[in-house]
């Protein structure tokens, strides 16, 4: 296909509810199209390109002449029907700003960070397996244990103490939910912001482990300002509840496919290796995330993307080309290497990927270990799923045992 072609071709992708781990349509017939396609979302203006191939997903997101930044005052089109990025948010800023921003957390997402919370997390999985237990089938997996589990531990790592937790995922869902409306979200993303400022003000002489402490201590020697360290402290408080939507369709697919269960309960040395296949696997998120804009000409595959042009990436095509992983869209958890790009890639890569691992391998392990009997109470294909949601998973995980 010549850049004249592509040029005449614009593919609407429309918003999609889409049930389970099934793969997005859409997605499927534009990695057939070509490696690099333009798309016009539901929202925002113009069109954009598509980048779906892996070297050229990780090309577009290391390259600095593709720019977060330039983004903030452009009417992109993009899925979400409200646009609020705060001007110098750490997920809107390209390097070296946002290198020193997240250089001063790192510590907490270390290998070191992860392990310093690991048996208190358990300590707090333990205790909800321990009370849907007793309150017996059936249950919402979702309500009892993978919705306040992953809540629990971006807190405990976040500093926010054990009272504020509910606040926090309440603020989270309005934020990332594109049904309120975007005075709704504004609120809660305001409300939470107020909130972690007040936080990291009283933690600018702390010597405590936890991001708000990092963070207190950060603004204090000056190496961040209040603002940028408050849109750091959503952007990973948010992002952490990640993982109730990831594990939500990680045990929906499990115990709509019992085949796959039973191996990880027979062998659980394989479970860590299974779940990178799982999170290679399982679609996350609807469409695209965030765009990206060329500051300057760049080539793509013989396309031409001009200085200006918007560009997305697709970390959901990108782990399923067929030239990385064989038989992509199978579920392989013998596949090695398995080189993925779940958690994204460069310098916007996911910093809590290693909490996200523990907490998955936490939730594995009890589920699987403490539930041997566990299965879904209703037809597979009758699971609710979220509608009108940036992220993938179920509304609810009914089951029995």
């Amino acid at each position: 296909m010549t850049e004249e072609t592509i040029a005449q071709a614009v593919r609407q992708w429309p918003a999609l509810d889409l049930q389970g781990t099934e793969f997005d349509p859409v997605l499927r017939e534009l990695m057939a199209e070509g490696p690099v396609t333009r798309i016009q979302l539901p929202n925002g203006e113009g069109w954009a390109w598509l980048v779906t191939r892996m070297d050229d997903v990780r090309f577009a997101v290391s390259d600095p002449r593709f720019s977060r930044e330039a983004v903030m005052d452009r009417p992109v089109t993009r899925l979400a029907p409200h646009f609020i990025p705060e001007r110098g948010a750490v997920g809107f800023l390209d390097p070296p700003d946002h290198t020193r921003i997240r250089r001063s957390v790192a510590a907490a997402f270390t290998t070191r960070g992860v392990e310093r919370i690991r048996d208190r997390s358990r300590a707090m999985l333990d205790e909800m397996v321990d009370a849907l237990l007793a309150e017996g089938p059936p249950a919402d997996l979702t309500a009892a244990v993978l919705m306040p589990f992953p809540t629990a531990v971006i807190c405990e790592l976040m500093g926010v103490p054990a009272a504020d937790r509910h606040v926090m995922h309440t603020w989270t869902q309005l934020i990332l939910s594109s049904t309120h409306g975007r005075e709704v979200s504004e609120k809660a993303k305001a409300e939470m912001g107020a909130y972690f400022a007040d936080l990291i003000a009283l933690r600018e002489s702390s010597t405590g482990e936890d991001v708000a402490s990092l963070l207190g201590t950060a603004v204090g020697g000056g190496d961040v300002t209040l603002g940028e360290a408050v849109g750091l402290a959503l952007l990973l408080q948010i992002g952490g509840e990640a993982v109730t939507n990831n594990s939500g369709q990680l045990f929906h697919l499990l115990l709509s496919r019992p085949e796959l269960m039973t191996r990880l309960r027979a062998d659980p040395a394989i479970r860590p290796r299974a779940i990178d296949e799982l999170l290679r696997w399982i679609p996350h998120r609807n469409a695209v995330g965030l765009s990206r804009i060329a500051t300057e000409d760049v080539e793509i595959r013989g396309v031409r993307i001009r200085a200006g042009d918007a560009v997305y990436v697709s970390y959901l095509a990108a782990n399923r080309d067929p030239a990385v992983f064989p038989a992509p869209d199978e579920i392989d958890f013998s596949r090695s290497p398995n080189p993925h790009v779940a958690f994204g890639f460069g310098p916007h890569f996911c910093p809590g990927n290693m909490l996200a691992r523990m907490e998955e391998e936490l939730l594995l392990d009890a589920v699987l270990d403490r539930l041997p009997g566990l299965k879904l109470a209703v037809p597979a294909g009758q699971v609710p799923f979220k509608k009108g949601a940036l992220i993938r998973g179920p509304e609810s995980l009914p089951v029995t045992w």
